[in-house]
């Protein structure tokens, strides 16, 4: 509830969270509103795709691809949030990468911009492949915009994936509100 709070969630409630559980699994919101989630609302899912506990609602079957494709490539990845934040999601909808030129993006751990992956089907081959081509482009990032749609940002536990949703909506409304003040500038 602190992420609705601060402003940095969808104000839909719309969005998906998941995380790790072990080296094959991960838990992963049941619920396409995630401000109605409970700990009775999450299913046990394996990296590769297999529900093993629990029932996704028909809108989540779509996202399990995308967070099993993000535990396989990156053992590091210990949390991931998807949501529709609104200044970041402004640079998703707009196909612009997200500079880093603030302190709190910079110590969050995203140092180099934000990369846009092109719009796919939610669950698509199209938009797991677009995550998977931003990742080898820029092994170390630790968040994608998805184009014409939101962010997926992804950590090492679920209370440092939260600080970086925090760093990255703030950076974008920087970005956003320097604009009309001749821009912001690199470090």
């Amino acid at each position: 509830h602190q992420l609705f709070a601060a402003g940095v969630m969808s104000h839909s409630g719309h969005g998906n969270l998941s995380a790790r559980t072990g080296p094959g699994s991960f838990l992963l919101t049941t619920v396409g509103n995630i401000r109605a989630l409970t700990p009775d609302r999450l299913a046990l899912v394996a990296t590769s795709g297999e529900v093993l506990d629990g029932e996704l609602a028909a809108e989540n079957t779509e996202i399990v691809a995308m967070h099993s494709l993000l535990y396989r490539l990156r053992e590091d990845i210990g949390a991931i949030i998807h949501t529709h934040s609104p200044a970041s999601t402004a640079f998703a909808v707009a196909n612009l990468p997200l500079p880093c030129r603030t302190e709190p993006l910079l110590r969050s751990g995203q140092a180099e911009p934000v990369p846009v992956v092109p719009w796919g089907p939610r669950g698509s081959d199209a938009s797991t492949r677009g995550i998977e081509q931003a990742l080898a482009l820029q092994p170390t990032t630790r968040a994608v915009l998805m184009g014409n749609h939101g962010l997926l940002a992804f950590g090492p536990d679920p209370l440092a994936t939260a600080a970086l949703v925090t760093a990255i909506e703030e950076s974008a409304q920087s970005e956003i509100a320097a604009a009309p003040l001749g821009g912001a500038h690199d470090f």
